[in-house]
């Protein structure tokens, strides 16, 4: 990808010579003035220079906020709004959060970013999150803007040896180099409500479940005998959509012919989703009231009331999304291997070029990523599969090591732990969050009978150009 390309990615054209005082790579010059060769910087890649006051942390909820009050044990306490972390040296942990939705998190953290280099100490961005969408508009080498691993010292060949190799690949750059580091894997499964399981085939056992949701033909079938029953299979086409999403064969968007221009190439799979999402909604096996995802109806689609029998869930979704809406007993719920292997988000930690705390940030990282005794903690607290082969393996062949309280005691990384051992990460664009919401909202309104499908096409080419005016063409599968 071309740097005009990179740079056009960030809510305003950086230059190059912005960027230097973010620690540009072509300059060979680091935040403060200091060169790779000052005296300052020690052989494992850490400065010698004294650390800053303030951890300024930008993430789009609390999730991770919440891993490091658990297991960081620098942690002394947390404000009541649990808007800042005190750690045991004096140190402030500021968290920074803005929502997720319409790229908001994004154009926040671009601003600051784009800020930088002139920002006071303790008004820099020391650590910063992105998720599987977007995470390679940030690790981009010509973008400058997260670490690589090495320069703080941390070795992902031996530090981060028992991590999942797709996460490390996902936190790379194009020539290999990892800049972000991720304690948690997402493999995702199938989770049913067991009582309408019961009413529904005469069995809730996670086996027999496992033959009725196999594949999407199968799925099919058992959609109907759902219906037949008074059931819906999902509450909405926004939630088979990964599925799908993760089987494409090539990016969203890639550089055009001229340089700061981009194509955009809509793959078979996603047309594939658009054809089946249309049918299943047609044949009434989704909710038609509800229309995709983070919103009231989808979150009351998980109640008692409702009569969804399943989501497709990685652990976090059961842990973050899942449990916050079930208003009815634990146990209820149970999960089995989904129709297609899939893999849904993941929050990758990087350090912000120019940090003023690659001590604190370095401790933070090894802490939540590649400590085993702290990684096997959020698994056991929070049911979360986290990034760790080894403990995983083991997990997934002990009942007893994490059995999931609220799925009633079940084994879940039994079924995670196979998916994870498979998953091929789709290539990635810097663009794939905004092609995938977009994506989604342009023909929702197909799905609902409002525009016809050539209308939907152009809506969508409409709101991607809108959101990135570098994305000078889409192209469509013939």
């Amino acid at each position: 990808m071309k740097k005009k390309l990179v740079s056009m990615m960030l809510t305003a054209v950086i230059a190059a010579g912005t960027l230097a005082g973010c620690g540009n790579s072509d300059s060979g010059t680091a935040a403060g003035g200091k060169t790779a060769g000052d005296s300052e910087t020690g052989e494992s890649g850490e400065s010698d220079a004294e650390e800053g006051k303030v951890i300024n942390v930008y993430s789009w909820n609390n999730e991770f906020s919440k891993r490091v009050q658990a297991v960081y044990p620098e942690v002394k306490k947390t404000s009541k709004d649990g808007t800042i972390t005190y750690l045991k040296d004096g140190t402030e942990i500021h968290w920074i959060i803005n929502p997720n939705q319409d790229g908001v998190y994004q154009q926040k953290l671009d601003e600051a970013l784009i800020n930088q280099a002139d920002a006071a100490a303790d008004d820099k961005v020391d650590i910063f999150l992105s998720e599987t969408d977007y995470v390679y508009k940030y690790t981009d080498a010509e973008a400058d803007v997260a670490m690589p691993l090495a320069d703080l010292g941390i070795d992902p060949d031996t530090d981060l040896a028992d991590q999942y190799e797709f996460s490390k690949v996902t936190a790379s750059d194009a020539n290999g180099v990892q800049r972000a580091s991720t304690w948690q894997c997402c493999p995702g499964l199938l989770v049913y409500r067991r009582d309408i399981a019961m009413d529904a085939f005469g069995t809730d056992d996670p086996e027999k479940i496992a033959e009725k949701v196999k594949d999407w033909d199968t799925m099919k079938q058992t959609a109907q005998e759902l219906k037949d029953k008074g059931y819906l299979t999902f509450a909405s086409y926004a939630d088979t959509f990964r599925l799908y999403g993760n089987s494409i064969s090539q990016p969203w968007v890639s550089p055009g012919e001229v340089p700061g221009e981009a194509v955009l190439k809509v793959d078979q799979k996603i047309m594939d989703w658009i054809k089946d999402s249309k049918e299943w909604l047609d044949a009434g096996y989704f909710d038609k009231t509800v229309k995709g995802q983070w919103n009231d109806d989808w979150n009351k689609a998980m109640s008692t009331e409702s009569k969804v029998f399943a989501f497709l869930f990685p652990a976090w979704g059961i842990d973050f999304t899942l449990k916050d809406n079930w208003d009815g007993d634990i146990g209820a719920w149970a999960v089995t291997n989904p129709p297609q292997e899939y893999n849904w988000g993941g929050s990758y930690i990087h350090a912000c070029t120019g940090t003023d705390n690659p001590k604190h940030v370095k401790d933070i990282i090894l802490s939540l990523t590649a400590d085993e005794d702290n990684l096997a903690k959020i698994s056991q607290e929070y049911a979360e599969f986290t990034n760790t082969k080894s403990l995983m393996k083991e997990a997934a062949e002990n009942d007893n090591l994490y059995p999931s309280k609220f799925l009633g005691g079940q084994n879940a990384f039994k079924y995670f732990t196979p998916v994870a051992e498979t998953i091929v990460m789709a290539p990635l664009s810097a663009y794939d969050q905004g092609c995938v919401e977009l994506i989604q909202n342009a023909f929702s309104d197909y799905f609902q009978g409002q525009v016809d499908f050539d209308k939907a096409k152009a809506n969508f080419e409409t709101a991607i150009i809108e959101r990135y005016p570098e994305i000078t063409q889409v192209q469509w599968p013939e």
